[in-house]
């Protein structure tokens, strides 16, 4: 069945118009006619079946047969990753972090980073296809690209960790996220968070962690922070 999003989907409406992209997709490409099903999702738990009322290319106009919400989880999961360089791969860290269920994905520019600006319009195109595709109900916060300092002093640091690969005592991800049910794990550039960064961060309370013994990518790490809170979680 098609998914579509919906994010101005009312409770109250009988009728619901999908956007020309949408309707093109629908109509042309997958050659939907009048009662074909279609799912929508509205990104905030609402998920609403319909079916195709008038197949206009430009228009298509569906019938409300059924919602349902979601409750969203009890947990909260965010991660703040300094952009990698090439926007690919934070794209590919996009679309599986929503696979996998993530609350919330800040960007963050620190002193060793690559990328020093980065435009969310392409990225949230590629949460909501994700979105879409996995069955998740709802559409994570992606916020625009911030200071590292500046971020740090926003956080809430007793439920905050720092990832990174300098000396010193660090704790496992996966023992300390099971009581922490909203967390914000700290993923730093390809040359890792700076000794000042580090300090600043420890400094206010935030607990250094380790993913692992293997030395990982940007943004491998960051996906792996997710998997992590999520499959500790639920077991």
């Amino acid at each position: 069945m098609l998914t579509c999003f919906a994010p101005d989907l009312r409770p109250d409406q009988p009728t619901y118009t999908l956007s020309e992209e949408e309707s093109k997709h629908a109509v042309r490409v997958l050659r939907l006619g009048p009662g074909a099903p279609v799912l929508l999702v509205d990104g905030r738990g609402t998920l609403a079946s319909t079916v195709v009322e008038d197949a206009n290319p430009k228009r298509c106009t569906l019938r409300l047969t059924g919602q349902e919400f979601i409750a969203p989880r009890a947990t909260y999961t965010h991660v703040a990753v300094a952009p990698t360089k090439n926007l690919d791969r934070m794209e590919w860290l996009i679309e599986k972090a929503v696979e996998v269920g993530i609350e919330r994905l800040s960007f963050l520019r620190c002193a060793r980073s690559e990328r020093r600006d980065l435009k969310l319009e392409r990225l949230e195109k590629i949460a909501v296809s994700a979105l879409k595709q996995s069955g998740q109900a709802y559409l994570p916060q992606l916020d625009e690209l911030t200071d590292f300092d500046k971020f740090l002093a926003e956080i809430d640091p007793s439920t905050t960790f720092i990832a990174h690969l300098e000396a010193g005592e660090r704790t496992a991800l996966a023992q300390v996220i099971g009581a922490a049910p909203r967390c914000c794990v700290l993923i730093g550039p390809e040359g890792d968070f700076s000794p000042t960064e580090i300090e600043l961060a420890l400094g206010r309370g935030v607990r250094p962690v380790t993913l692992g013994n293997s030395r990982l990518r940007t943004e491998t790490a960051a996906l792996a922070a997710v998997f992590t809170a999520q499959v500790v979680r639920e077991l």
